[in-house]
């Protein structure tokens, strides 16, 4: 069978591999632990309106997004938490715990520890604000922070991909 393209069937076989490899592959990646985001509430409602299904919807969506938006960078590969969810409810969640994320993530081989905190201002006036740490050392890697005005809970998942985008990102770049 003839080659019509001319090149050495060594080059076309070392292109072939490359190809089949892919650029995400020759870079090394960090195992990073995402938790889910939790929700603060220091609304004057707090205490008289619970949280319902669509906070806890819209918290596990913003969760993805931060997830999915470091999986589209072929650098980080997630590590599951659920497997401490026990360690995190005994230590009141991670809004509570004293930066136990740090070593909740080490435990569990991550490199690097991400945390999401809403705060609900008022039923339209949120706060979102996404810090990943150091496993080993708790120390900040990078983060960011956000208001959300006149919306409600739906609009979380997009304050998270505005945060990665814009924030977050930037900071782990520089690391």
């Amino acid at each position: 069978m003839a080659r019509k393209s001319g090149l050495p069937i060594s080059l076309l076989t070392g292109i072939a591999m490359l190809a089949a490899i892919g650029p995400a592959s020759a870079q090394p990646t960090r195992e990073v632990v995402v938790f889910d985001f939790e929700m603060m509430d220091t609304s004057a409602g707090a205490g008289i309106i619970p949280a319902d299904e669509l906070d806890a919807r819209y918290l596990a969506e913003a969760t993805e997004v931060a997830k999915n938006y470091l999986r589209t960078q072929g650098t980080y590969t997630i590590v599951d938490a659920g497997s401490a969810s026990a360690d995190i409810a005994k230590a009141g969640g991670v809004l509570d715990c004293n930066g136990c994320e740090a070593r909740i993530a080490s435990k569990l081989g991550g490199g690097l520890a991400m945390t999401g905190i809403v705060n609900r201002i008022s039923r339209t006036e949120y706060e979102m604000l996404i810090k990943i740490v150091d496993a080993g050392t708790g120390a900040p890697v990078a983060g960011g922070y956000t208001g959300l005005r006149m919306g409600a809970n739906y609009s979380w998942p997009r304050g998270a991909k505005w945060l990665m985008e814009r924030r977050v990102m930037d900071g782990l770049a520089d690391k």
